[in-house]
């Protein structure tokens, strides 16, 4: 259907599984006789294969060709690889953690397995396509990640242990590997769910950024560093209090941070409700909007740093100006969308006209500053 199996011909990832193996290969030509005198040499040679893998991983690219491409074909083979490590992680950690050591060919033989389960995984990552969604794609891609950098973990670990031991740090990488093969279950299947899962995860971010200023702000004692410091009371720096002026300029500060919120929640629903991940345009303006939603809570955290005294009111205008542009531009993006019919425009032009109101009134309370 399209999707070849592991370890047959394939895009550009297969390339950098082949080079790996290569690698491996040469340096088991003379592995062993070496490994009768130490077993940590197969090891050793694995995990050099696998630092090399995890840095071609952070840069590759797929090539694949997306016109035939079967994505449930996709996810049930990246299924069965992120299994078959997990089980790989189990047999290489009991194998070394209590006596009989493995012979020289069950370790060769332990590694080799390894390997290969490692190769078809990224084999398979390579598989898909930018044009599935390239916000898929960069989460499928950490996840292959942290599945290979589990290993190396687990490999470094068992390599610092004494052999026939099993050590309280092998039991933790051993179930960190096997935490990064359990994600799979978890892993949005598709671009929209994607796009909504990272949408998820800033709106939490700013939800938390917002509690935190609001309870600051709302506390009897004006001074919102008297939780850090314990000399409250004998402190006199009125720099790390808020000013009466400092408290009017919160206020349209904060109502941009609400603004924000409520923008992330709306174009999540929205997004819910309209969203299609039938042709590459459709897929393309997801990306679209979750690229330009993860400019959100990187801007609202400096917006609300900047509000704790001392208070620099230029650096407040600044701060409040970007998270208005960014917040306008979340709002067109979307309105161009297939994910705006008509019935979504009230709201898409209540949020316009809130950011509009609140960034003017930030521009009058700061102006004599600017």
């Amino acid at each position: 259907t399209g999707s070849p199996p592991p370890g047959s011909a394939g895009p550009p990832g297969q390339g950098l599984a082949g080079k790996m193996e290569e690698w491996v290969s040469a340096e088991n030509q003379s592995l062993e006789s070496e490994a009768r005198v130490d077993l940590r040499l197969p090891l050793r040679n694995l995990l050099q294969g696998l630092r090399e893998l995890v840095s071609q991983l952070r840069e590759g690219e797929s090539l694949w060709k997306s016109e035939d491409f079967d994505l449930q074909y996709f996810w049930k083979t990246l299924g069965e690889c992120f299994k078959a490590i997990s089980q790989e992680a189990t047999k290489l950690s009991l194998a070394f953690s209590k006596p009989p050591l493995p012979s020289v060919q069950d370790c060769q033989k332990l590694t080799a397995d390894f390997q290969k389960n490692i190769l078809n995984l990224t084999t398979v990552y390579y598989w898909l396509p930018k044009s599935q969604g390239v916000t898929l794609r960069r989460l499928v891609r950490n996840a292959t990640m942290d599945i290979v950098e589990g290993v190396i973990q687990l490999l470094n670990v068992v390599l610092s242990t004494p052999l026939q031991s099993l050590s309280q740090d092998q039991l933790t990488s051993t179930g960190a590997v096997w935490e990064a093969c359990d994600r799979f279950s978890k892993l949005p299947k598709d671009n929209k769910a994607a796009v909504l899962s990272q949408m998820s995860s800033y709106a939490a971010i700013v939800e938390d950024a917002l509690e935190e200023i609001e309870q600051a702000q709302h506390a009897d004692n004006p001074d919102p560093f008297s939780d850090i410091f314990d000399d409250a009371d004998s402190r006199e720096n009125r720099d790390t209090y808020w000013s009466a002026a400092d408290k009017q300029v919160m206020a349209p500060c904060l109502g941009l941070v609400k603004a924000a919120k409520a923008c992330l929640k709306k174009v999540s629903v929205a997004m819910t409700t309209h969203g299609m991940v039938d042709s590459l345009q459709h897929i393309t303006q997801l990306d679209d909007l979750g690229d330009i939603t993860s400019e959100i809570s990187p801007n609202v955290d400096e917006l609300i740093l900047s509000l704790y005294p001392p208070m620099d009111y230029m650096t407040v205008q600044i701060n409040a100006s970007k998270v208005a542009f960014v917040l306008n531009k979340v709002l067109e993006i979307t309105k161009s969308s297939h994910m705006c019919p008509e019935s979504e425009n009230s709201w898409l032009q209540f949020l316009s006209g809130a950011i509009e109101h609140n960034m003017d009134k930030v521009k009058d309370l700061t102006q004599g500053s600017t």
